[in-house]
């Protein structure tokens, strides 16, 4: 005889003895606490008649020591072949006859051996809460106990697997002919604990046996180290550790960390999301206030700023990639405040040519920039970056496209995105665009070349240069970006933003100061010509 794991010798003393005898030799009834438990039984035509009733005998026997009850142990049964049957769903009975008289009655189905098949049905039908299972929020262990004695006409380990990551534990028993490798794929870890091989049907009380201790409510925490950090939870393989409320299990099974709730929650914090305990809170940077709603910063609003986007509508980049890109540009305009008075987009699409898709002085909302960005079209063809330059220089930045005046100071910054290197030269009209006073940012995507994207970009280098590797994970080049275009947070260092209104005010208070200064000379001049005329009156009088 053959059994894993091993056996005692008390077990196979009672061996001796009728199955359905034995279990009321085997002490009270196991008391298992909250369980939803499924036998897959096979009954294909590998199965010989007699051995059939053997395993008919072995569930009779079973439930005769489990503590069944709506709150206590469930039970259901499905038989399978090339097809699945369900014998009886787990909240079908509550009374152990009716179990046992379900079980008497049942005819094998004598076809082929599909367990994959039978392991996706208890996954998916036998352990549904339709089914009357417990729902997961319950956490009553879900256990499925697979007998079989052949190897499967199908695949099983990846749907095994799957019904494990459920939380459904497995049990593998295999008789006679039983593949050894297809019960491991299927049972639970630790293996030497969910898998089981006996030479004979015969035999097959001896798992019963083992397997009803396994159910019995033993404290696990009671005895031994468990060395646990929080909590030791009794279960049926033995003691496992729980952590309190916040904290998360680390792979040693022993150690609790507290969660990190920004990477587990939708915390939608705007800029930076710090975990406290079993809550977080939402940080704005330096220079920026949390809004009422505790999640978003208040935007660009200290100063004003001439904006020019230039985009990559290179064929590299393709259409899928463009959309994102589009998506990418529209949350930098959700950041600046966008008006006539402050700050001002304009948006460049370039490859082989070069589009001005809307000049900076037609849309004066947010609203209005972002709905015209969806609505571009994508050009393909080559990359010519330097022509883009030149373009943005030469055209971009006039005021017939809505610039404002040198005079009034205002920032005047371009963006490139690009995602790839150019074929044209860019060192000209680079550095023309800097001459000028045009403060450049470069962002760069996938293939894009570095060293284009620092002889784009002002210097310092590192503060006006981003790069992500692929076009969906570019999003966190936003924190860079918000933190450098807001002229309150230093846009362009050394630089004196005014208003309009700033400017007509200072004119306005220099003429009036000029005024009263011309009229105190005036006035000093008559006091003084008084004074020369009092002398010479009283010379004469001497």
């Amino acid at each position: 005889m053959r059994v894993l794991p091993c056996s005692s010798l008390p077990i196979l003393l009672l061996l001796l003895q009728p199955w359905e005898t034995q279990l009321q030799f085997a002490g009270p009834r196991c008391r298992t606490g909250p369980l939803d438990l499924v036998f897959v039984i096979d009954s294909s035509r590998s199965v010989r008649p007699f051995e059939f009733e053997t395993m008919r005998q072995f569930l009779v026997g079973l439930l005769r020591g489990l503590d069944l009850g709506p709150n206590a142990t469930r039970v259901g049964v499905i038989q399978y072949s090339s097809q699945v049957q369900s014998v009886f769903r787990l909240g079908a009975f509550l009374r152990r006859d009716d179990m046992e008289r379900a079980i008497r009655a049942l005819v094998p189905l004598a076809q082929g051996t599909m367990t994959g098949l039978a392991i996706q049905y208890a996954m998916n039908v036998a352990f549904s809460v339709a089914e009357g299972a417990r729902p997961p929020e319950a956490r009553v262990p879900r256990v499925a106990v697979i007998v079989t004695d052949g190897r499967p006409q199908d695949r099983v380990a990846e749907v095994a697997a799957q019904a494990r990551a459920r939380g459904i534990e497995i049990y593998a028993v295999g008789v006679q002919r039983a593949d050894v490798g297809s019960l491991r794929a299927m049972a639970s870890p630790p293996l030497d604990e969910h898998v089981f091989l006996v030479e004979s049907f015969d035999l097959i009380q001896e798992f019963g046996l083992q397997f009803q201790g396994r159910l019995c409510a033993i404290d696990h925490c009671s005895f031994g180290n468990h060395s646990c950090q929080h909590e030791c939870v009794s279960t049926l393989g033995g003691p496992r550790c729980h952590c309190r409320d916040g904290h998360d299990l680390l792979p040693d099974g022993r150690s609790c960390q507290a969660r990190d709730l920004c990477n587990g929650v939708d915390h939608g914090c705007e800029f930076q999301c710090v975990s406290e305990g079993l809550t977080y809170r939402c940080l704005c940077p330096e220079g920026r206030q949390l809004q009422a709603d505790g999640k978003s910063c208040n935007r660009c609003r200290e100063g004003h700023v001439d904006l020019v986007l230039l985009v990559d509508g290179s064929k590299s980049v393709r259409p899928q990639n463009f959309e994102l890109v589009k998506r990418f540009v529209n949350q930098i305009v959700d950041f600046l405040d966008v008006s006539p008075e402050g700050t001002r987009v304009g948006l460049v699409q370039f490859s082989s040519r070069v589009r001005t898709e809307f000049p900076l002085g037609r849309y004066g909302t947010a609203a209005e920039v972002k709905q015209a960005v969806l609505e571009v079209e994508y050009m393909e063809r080559g990359t010519m970056t330097g022509l883009a330059l030149r373009h943005m220089v030469e055209h971009s930045f006039s005021e017939a496209q809505g610039a404002r005046p040198r005079v009034l100071n205002v920032p005047r910054v371009g963006l490139v995105f690009t995602d790839g290197r150019s074929q044209d030269d860019i060192s000209v009209w680079a550095t023309r665009a800097k001459e000028e006073g045009i403060v450049m940012y470069a962002v760069g995507v996938g293939k894009a070349v570095e060293e284009e994207l620092r002889e784009i970009a002002s210097e310092p280098s590192e503060l006006h240069v981003s790069y992500s590797p692929d076009f969906s994970t570019m999003t966190h080049l936003l924190e860079n970006l918000k933190g450098s275009i807001c002229p309150e947070e230093g846009i362009s260092a050394g630089t004196e933003l005014r208003s309009p209104c700033e400017c007509e005010s200072l004119v306005e208070f220099q003429g009036r100061t000029l005024e009263a200064l011309e009229s105190l000379t005036q006035n000093l001049a008559q006091l003084t010509a008084r004074l020369e005329d009092l002398e010479n009156r009283l010379g004469t009088h001497k």
